[in-house]
């Protein structure tokens, strides 16, 4: 199973870009996901998940309100809206699948992507 995640880029202060996540050999059905993502000389932190089919959706307060994850089951795609972006949300950001349905807190994600570079300019 191999997750990409796409998307990502240089953009403003106060701009948007969507990140996209698709898997090969595998599938994200009746699994959730979620974006996690690490910053220069930081550890990798928790962004959002979303559950299977996709009634339930998990967010970092730091993000809570400005992005919105996705997903279309019918494409097998995830995908993380990143609206009024600030340069803290600079870093590499990973797709991942969790072994289960649900999102809580517990969740554990063995399969990643490689992560999609997104840099933020003040």
């Amino acid at each position: 199973v191999q997750l990409q995640a796409s998307g990502g880029g240089l953009v403003q202060a106060g701009g948007s870009l969507r990140l996209s996540c698709t898997v090969s050999g595998g599938t994200f059905r009746t699994y959730a996901v979620a974006w996690f993502r690490q910053a220069p000389g930081k550890e990798r932190e928790f962004a959002a998940a979303i559950s299977w089919p996709g009634g339930v959706t998990k967010y970092a307060d730091s993000v809570k309100g400005r992005f919105t994850i996705s997903r279309d089951n019918a494409e097998n795609t995830v995908s993380l809206q990143m609206n009024s972006l600030k340069p803290d949300d600079t870093g590499l950001y990973y797709c991942a699948r969790a072994r289960g349905a649900g999102v809580w807190v517990g969740a554990v994600y063995d399969k990643w992507g490689q992560g999609t570079l997104v840099t933020v300019s003040s």
